[in-house]
Protein backbone atom coordinates (compact mmCIF):
# COMPACT_ATOMS: atom_id res chain seq x y z
CA UNK A 1 0.00 0.00 0.00
CA UNK A 2 2.87 2.37 0.66
CA UNK A 3 4.10 1.82 -2.90
CA UNK A 4 0.78 2.98 -4.37
CA UNK A 5 0.82 6.11 -2.21
CA UNK A 6 4.38 6.81 -3.26
CA UNK A 7 3.52 6.37 -6.93
CA UNK A 8 0.63 8.81 -6.63
CA UNK A 9 2.90 11.34 -4.95
CA UNK A 10 5.45 11.03 -7.76
CA UNK A 11 2.89 11.82 -10.49
CA UNK A 12 0.07 13.83 -8.90
CA UNK A 13 -0.66 15.84 -12.07
CA UNK A 14 -0.37 13.07 -14.63
CA UNK A 15 -3.90 12.32 -15.93
CA UNK A 16 -2.67 9.07 -17.49
CA UNK A 17 -1.17 7.74 -14.27
CA UNK A 18 -2.74 4.37 -13.47
CA UNK A 19 -4.61 4.15 -16.78
CA UNK A 20 -3.70 1.07 -18.81
CA UNK A 21 -3.05 1.36 -22.53
CA UNK A 22 -5.61 -1.42 -23.13
CA UNK A 23 -8.26 0.63 -21.29
CA UNK A 24 -7.41 3.71 -23.34
CA UNK A 25 -7.71 1.77 -26.58
CA UNK A 26 -10.97 0.10 -25.50
CA UNK A 27 -12.46 3.51 -24.67
CA UNK A 28 -11.41 5.02 -28.00
CA UNK A 29 -12.60 2.05 -30.06
CA UNK A 30 -15.95 2.02 -28.23
CA UNK A 31 -16.40 5.73 -28.74
CA UNK A 32 -15.08 6.18 -32.28
CA UNK A 33 -14.54 2.76 -33.86
CA UNK A 34 -11.44 1.80 -35.80
CA UNK A 35 -12.57 3.65 -38.94
CA UNK A 36 -12.72 7.03 -37.21
CA UNK A 37 -9.56 6.30 -35.17
CA UNK A 38 -7.76 5.61 -38.43
CA UNK A 39 -8.97 8.97 -39.76
CA UNK A 40 -7.92 10.84 -36.63
CA UNK A 41 -4.61 9.06 -36.01
CA UNK A 42 -2.71 7.84 -39.06
CA UNK A 43 -1.63 4.45 -37.74
CA UNK A 44 -1.76 1.42 -40.01
CA UNK A 45 -2.94 -0.92 -37.24
CA UNK A 46 -6.16 1.16 -37.05
CA UNK A 47 -6.75 0.95 -40.80
CA UNK A 48 -5.46 -2.35 -42.14
CA UNK A 49 -7.17 -5.36 -40.52
CA UNK A 50 -7.57 -3.59 -37.16
CA UNK A 51 -7.85 -5.38 -33.83
CA UNK A 52 -7.26 -4.46 -30.22
CA UNK A 53 -4.52 -7.08 -29.92
CA UNK A 54 -2.51 -5.96 -32.95
CA UNK A 55 -2.94 -2.30 -32.06
CA UNK A 56 -1.73 -2.86 -28.49
CA UNK A 57 1.29 -4.77 -29.74
CA UNK A 58 2.20 -1.94 -32.13
CA UNK A 59 1.57 0.85 -29.60
CA UNK A 60 3.70 -0.82 -26.93
CA UNK A 61 6.65 -0.95 -29.35
CA UNK A 62 6.18 2.49 -30.91
CA UNK A 63 6.48 5.48 -28.55
CA UNK A 64 5.43 8.14 -31.10
CA UNK A 65 2.22 6.25 -31.91
CA UNK A 66 1.42 5.63 -28.26
CA UNK A 67 1.89 9.34 -27.57
CA UNK A 68 -0.59 10.23 -30.31
CA UNK A 69 -3.16 7.77 -28.94
CA UNK A 70 -2.72 9.05 -25.38
CA UNK A 71 -3.06 12.66 -26.56
CA UNK A 72 -6.23 11.83 -28.48
CA UNK A 73 -7.59 10.02 -25.40
CA UNK A 74 -7.00 13.09 -23.23
CA UNK A 75 -8.59 15.31 -25.88
CA UNK A 76 -11.59 12.98 -25.97
CA UNK A 77 -12.00 13.07 -22.18
CA UNK A 78 -11.87 16.89 -22.19
CA UNK A 79 -14.40 16.97 -25.03
CA UNK A 80 -16.74 14.63 -23.12
CA UNK A 81 -16.44 16.79 -20.01
CA UNK A 82 -17.16 19.96 -22.01
CA UNK A 83 -20.20 18.40 -23.66
CA UNK A 84 -21.59 17.12 -20.36
CA UNK A 85 -21.30 20.51 -18.67
CA UNK A 86 -23.18 22.24 -21.50
CA UNK A 87 -26.30 20.12 -20.96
Amino acid sequence: MKENSRELEEQPNNPLHGVKLADILDYLVDKYGFDELGNQIKINSFVSNPSIKSSLKFLRKTPWAREKVESFYLYSLRDDKRNNTKK
